[in-house]
């Protein structure tokens, strides 16, 4: 019989969500127990599957915010597993490593905790006789600003070799350095198979050998969008190991554009996106939708969005409500008045709004007022908000571009009339 095993990371169990909560109560409730649930369907997944081993990649808590039910969950869900005879080997990440709690629990004999000596655990073997061996370096500090990899032992000879080490790699956006360490070195190591966690977007970076990012299998906010599942591995009685991807997530988080381009009433923006959320719907393939709306284009009631923005978000979200397990997070607009329009018969507000977008927002004075105001906001802000919405200098100058075009288009709604016209 083939060796199976499922490889999770950074589940973040009841991560904090009062943004979400603040807006809309109910999909607070929803994400905010979704880890939970997720969980929840890994050891469903697990058992059903009939593997033997489940292997995290650290990150079960989120920090220090961890309370004792959250702890006793945890708990539930290992024992379930050691009931279906299967075992758990993990280590601590760097948000476990916050949490006191952490050090406090008792596990059942079924889960292995890896410590930071990185001695190898037999997990099993195969028909042949050929052993599986698991290593793993846990985080003693929250932050390991060097790499892990000299920690690791040598591969056991003869046998399949697993490496659970949770670092952002050489580097990735938005990610601080958590043991970093190169594709190449962990290649070089010897290892089978690298059971990776930490960066939260799933990624295969080789298949020989094996060094996959299973990614989180829950997302918590917008910015951790697309689908969500864990790594089910399979190693035959050769050693070759087969990798497959099972979704587990109970939402998932999409940013949607919808283009009103040509759209010149209010029933038809409404159609065009019941469209674009039905099919998004679809393709979440049964988790819940949690979409950010974009609405885009050129159209003559660009005004009217503006002006209505609260009607406009209600009715998009009976939209969602009306599709099912869709919600929506947020809507922002990028729509505009089709400068085309104006011209001798164009009305002053539609002539305003020309002069605003080709004078104004690109006069150098005003951009460089603009700039100083942006900057004073910016430094009000924490490193981690500075660094997302600005990165780098060619980001922060399209902030300003996309900032000023959407203040004089605000101006406009507040002044205007239906087409723009006075």
């Amino acid at each position: 019989m083939p060796f199976r095993f499922i490889h999770t990371a950074d589940l973040h169990l009841d991560s904090p969500l009062t943004s979400l909560a603040l807006r809309n109560a109910d999909l607070g409730d929803l994400v905010r127990g979704a880890t939970r649930k997720a969980l929840e369907r890994i050891v469903d997944l697990a058992i059903s599957e009939r593997v033997d081993a489940v292997i995290v990649a650290g990150d079960l808590y989120d920090g220090s915010q961890t309370s004792m039910a959250t702890a006793l969950f945890l708990m539930g869900q290992m024992r379930r597993l050691e009931a279906a005879g299967i075992g758990v080997f993990l280590i601590r990440g760097n948000h476990d490593a916050q949490s006191q709690i952490t050090r406090e629990l008792t596990f059942p004999p079924n889960v292995h905790v890896f410590d930071g000596r990185g001695k190898p655990v037999k997990a099993g073997a195969l028909e042949s006789g050929r052993e599986i061996h698991v290593h793993g370096v846990s985080f003693a500090q929250p932050h390991a600003p060097a790499s892990l990899l000299p920690t690791f032992r040598a591969p056991v000879p003869d046998a399949v070799n697993i490496g659970l080490m949770h670092t952002s790699l050489a580097g990735a956006s938005r990610h601080d350095p958590y043991a970093p360490v190169g594709i190449a070195d962990l290649s070089a190591h010897g290892f089978d198979y690298w059971a990776l966690g930490h960066i939260h977007q799933r990624r295969v970076h080789l298949e020989k050998p094996w060094i996959v990012m299973p990614g989180n299998p829950q997302g918590r906010d917008i910015n951790e969008g697309g689908p969500k599942g864990i790594t089910l591995a399979t190693i035959a009685e050769d050693g070759t190991i087969t990798c497959e991807e099972h979704r587990v997530a109970v939402a998932v988080f999409e940013r949607l554009s919808v283009d009103l381009t040509g759209i010149d009433e209010w029933p038809g923006m409404l159609d065009r996106v019941e469209t674009v959320l039905g099919e998004a719907r679809a393709a979440a393939e049964g988790a819940h939708l949690v979409a950010r709306l974009t609405l885009t284009g050129a159209t003559p009631f660009a005004w009217r969005l503006r002006r209505d923005e609260d009607l406009l978000t209600a009715e998009l979200q009976n939209i969602a409500s009306s599709l099912g397990e869709c919600w929506i997070e947020a809507v922002e607009l990028a729509v505009y008045v089709p400068l085309a329009t104006a011209g001798a018969d164009a009305g002053p507000l539609t002539e305003l709004s020309r002069l605003m977008h080709e004078d104004v927002v690109q006069n150098h004075a005003y951009r460089e007022e603009l700039r100083e105001t942006l900057a004073d906001i910016l430094r009000q802000l924490p490193k981690e908000a500075r660094s997302l919405l600005a990165p780098d200098e060619a980001a922060e100058e399209a902030l300003l571009s996309d900032l000023a075009l959407q203040g004089s288009d605000a101006v406009i709604a507040r002044l205007g009339g239906e087409n723009g016209r006075a």
